[in-house]
């Protein structure tokens, strides 16, 4: 069983993310469409040499903060019990091999990006992104045979969405100039990201369905009734939060859209010099 922190830290790292992915997606494509081509992670415009390479400092310092509170401060530092894995924390070992695989990512990208010691094209870093995406995929689904009814639905809709970022990963790989893969990939890492905070906040929260309760780690709910409805709130959940998250691309690439036709507006009555 998690936790509320446990849904809600690696949540607020996959949604700044995918936020900031989507984001860039449409500027760089709408910059220019003809030299689009697929990132696995986006730089900073604008900046110094530091805050250029800030998505792969939150990915690296939000991953490792993540994997502390699972492994010391979750754990209390009793990994062994009569010289075994302590097996009240396994739950907090697996998210932290997760976890391992998403620092290594960042600190490969940046090592790639920043020096000349390991030099790795695009599609690598892609290939990967998608075998932390893998790991995090294997972890809840083997993890969430064990979960059933409402808790096992909410994991079961979220081992479907990192199955997305597999794949839009690997697709960005093979199809390295192909602008709806990397907006894809953004929107289902946004949309991993909010399914992390609905979980946290329903499993774990105050949005809780009536008729059902957190009890001990396990839910419970009064009648296989009470548990239909809270599984037919979790499908319209999800739907409310794809569909926000579309009109949200859409509102943002029609901004993006007008934003640079003034500027090419601009820039076309300019007066020469002279």
């Amino acid at each position: 069983m998690g936790s509320f922190l446990g849904h809600l830290l690696p949540g607020t790292l996959f949604l700044v993310v995918g936020i900031w992915h989507t984001w860039c997606s449409l500027v760089r494509y709408i910059s220019n469409p003809k030299s689009f081509r697929v990132r696995v992670w986006n730089p900073v415009p604008g900046f110094d040499e530091k805050l250029k390479y800030l998505e792969l400092y939150v990915i690296i310092i939000g991953s490792f903060i993540d994997m502390c509170i699972e492994l010391l401060y979750s754990t209390h530092l009793k990994w062994f019990v009569h010289g075994m894995l302590n097996p009240s924390h396994m739950n907090n070992f697996e998210h932290g091999g997760m976890l391992v695989m998403f620092f290594v990512f960042g600190l490969i990208a940046l090592l790639s990006e920043k020096t000349s010691y390991l030099p790795l094209p695009e599609g690598a870093l892609c290939l990967i992104a998608s075998t932390a995406f893998s790991a995090e995929y294997f972890l809840f689904y083997f993890h969430s045979t064990t979960h059933q009814g409402l808790e096992g639905h909410y994991h079961l809709i979220l081992v479907i969405l990192i199955g997305l970022c597999i794949l839009s990963t690997i697709a960005g790989a093979l199809m390295p100039t192909s602008f709806p893969v990397d907006l894809f990939n953004g929107i289902v890492i946004t949309l991993q990201g909010l399914w992390f905070y609905q979980t946290a906040f329903t499993l774990y929260g105050p949005m809780m369905p009536n008729g059902c309760w957190l009890k001990g780690d396990e839910i419970a709910c009064r009648s296989k009734e009470s548990e239909i409805r809270g599984l037919l709130l979790s499908n319209f959940q999800l739907f409310s939060q794809v569909l926000g998250v579309l009109v949200a691309t859409v509102g943002a690439y029609c901004f993006t859209h007008s934003a640079d036709s003034h500027t090419d507006l601009r820039s076309s009555h300019t007066p020469e010099d002279g």
